[in-house]
């Protein structure tokens, strides 16, 4: 075997010898390592034999030497750290490579790679179960723990379909995480992560320590997996385990949200929002964490990508409480809503020229949240909500009429949480309101029965509210309209109109 480029060593050369001494069984792993150091991106021929060799070295060495202890002499360090070290080099072997800038991945070799490399974590998992079977080797748990880490980073690198990945390299290593969390006795992906019971600290510090040096600003993207193993990783760990390893798991959340990738920046504000909603107000408040997300989130907002919008807004309103805290405790509970105005603002203010009906869409999908968030207090938002509302209903919005549907979900709330400021404007909504009805009812598109049917339903909600809201004005209105109108589904909704401000008590809380 070719273990480094100085000297040439008979292929049997690493394998144990029949009585499987402990210093010569170490040295024979020290000289793979020392191999698979070198021969990260060498030969594939090379590569194939030091491989080879350590799958010879694994089958012929016996359980109870291949995790005992330090030996004497040169060999200190012991079986198991240096079955840690080789599991770390061919995690690091079979990781995918930096994306190249002339546009090629270069990850043609990986699933192989992976392959290889998964058939070798199998092998020293089932001498880890066998030895847990032998009363004769209880040093087994020495070595898994320096074997799990970096073969749960393996298993999480290639077991979803990737650019790296193919199908064969995404079963071996679905089956190299199954067998990993059989042989710790864990349940699930988080019992292995945070422990399952008292005795069980879990290792999710070991897994964050494995992939610390490659989480900083200079090297984060040398590795294209990392993001998405630390990702994974950190939204299967919730309460109440989180909050001890924040100072480890905030700086990389911010770090991959600030990228200049729309997909970097969504991953990133991913894993702030399941901080924000697994940590304790108490520490996202200490040393001015939630402000620190808070102006993170709200630089987003100026990107014009629906999908982060939808991602920032979603975890914006879940840290709203947080700030709010924050603001009770520093006794400023006069000011506790000021950020939730400051985002509805620059909301409304994008809404009002947008004209791309996916962002158009998530902003009033979003919009109903906001209102209730702010109940009464919306009222210093009025003017541009009109002019929002109005200007939504007006526009069609696909068969499935998300964002129509919602503006009117919107407009009931609105008018509930300010009924004493719609009076003066039942002209102008009554008629938005039935401009919409007769729309719907004459539209001939793709639009279904049951969206049109929602359609009309909302818009006669509206309609009965804002009669409430006006003490009847609505009602005698719409009475002259009933007399000449000879389209049914208007005049149906008008009837509906009539006989539920009847029922209803005149006013609205």
């Amino acid at each position: 075997m070719k273990l480094d480029s100085a000297e040439e060593k008979p292929r049997d050369a690493p394998s144990p010898p029949a009585e499987g001494s402990p210093p010569t069984l170490e040295q024979a792993f020290s000289k793979i390592l020392h191999g698979l150091s070198r021969q990260e991106s060498g030969q594939s021929n090379t590569r194939n034999a030091i491989l080879e060799d350590l799958s010879v070295l694994i089958e012929a060495a016996e359980c109870d030497t291949l995790f005992e202890g330090g030996g004497s002499g040169e060999a200190l360090r012991g079986m198991p750290e240096i079955l840690g070290q080789v599991a770390k080099a061919l995690e690091k072997f079979a990781a995918p490579p930096k994306e190249k800038v002339d546009g090629g991945d270069g990850h043609s070799e990986v699933p192989e790679k992976a392959k290889e490399v998964g058939v070798l974590f199998l092998k020293l998992l089932g001498k880890v179960e066998t030895a847990k079977s032998s009363p004769d080797c209880s040093a087994w748990k020495t070595g898994l723990h320096h074997l799990a880490g970096p073969m749960y980073v393996f298993a999480i690198t290639h077991r979803l379909k990737q650019p790296w990945t193919s199908p064969g390299s995404q079963r071996v290593a679905g089956e190299v995480l199954s067998l990993l969390l059989r042989v710790t006795e864990c349940s699930s992906v988080a019992g292995f992560l945070c422990g399952e019971n008292e005795d069980d600290r879990g290792r999710f510090a070991m897994v964050l320590g494995l992939l610390k040096p490659h989480l900083n600003k200079e090297s984060w993207k040398n590795n294209p997996a990392i993001k998405h193993i630390f990702s994974w990783t950190l939204q299967q760990v919730t309460q109440p385990w989180l909050n001890q390893h924040l100072e480890k798991i905030l700086p990389p959340s911010l770090l991959i949200s600030d990228d200049y990738q729309t997909e970097n920046k969504i991953l990133g504000v991913q894993c702030l929002h399941h901080i924000v909603i697994n940590v304790p107000a108490a520490d996202l408040v200490q040393y001015n964490r939630a402000q620190v997300l808070y102006h993170a989130l709200f630089n987003h907002l100026y990107m014009p990508e629906h999908h982060l919008i939808q991602a920032v807004l979603l975890c914006l309103l879940d840290l709203f409480p947080v700030l709010e805290k924050a603001l009770h405790w520093k006794g400023d509970a006069a000011r506790a809503t000021t950020h939730c105005h400051e985002v509805l603002q620059l909301i409304l203010t994008h809404m009002e020229p947008e004209h791309r009906l996916l962002l158009r869409r998530t902003y009033a999908s979003n919009l109903p949240a906001f209102v209730k968030k702010l109940g009464i207090l919306t009222v210093r938002h009025l003017k541009k909500l009109e002019r929002v509302i109005l200007g939504y209903l007006e526009v069609y919005d696909g068969p499935e009429e998300e964002t129509r549907l919602k503006i009117l979900e919107t407009l009931k709330l609105v008018m509930q949480y300010t009924w004493p400021r719609i009076s003066c404007r039942v002209v102008v909504l009554l008629k938005a309101l039935l401009k919409l009805i007769c729309d719907v009812a004459r539209d001939t598109s793709l639009t279904t029965e049951a969206t049109k049917s929602a359609l009309l339903q909302e818009a006669t909600d509206c309609l009965i509210l804002l009669d409430h809201c006006s003490q009847g004005r609505v009602k005698v209105l719409l009475a002259k309209i009933v007399l000449s109108c000879e389209d049914s589904t208007v005049v149906s909704c008008i009837r509906q109109v009539q006989q539920g401000s009847a029922d209803a008590p005149c006013h609205v809380t």
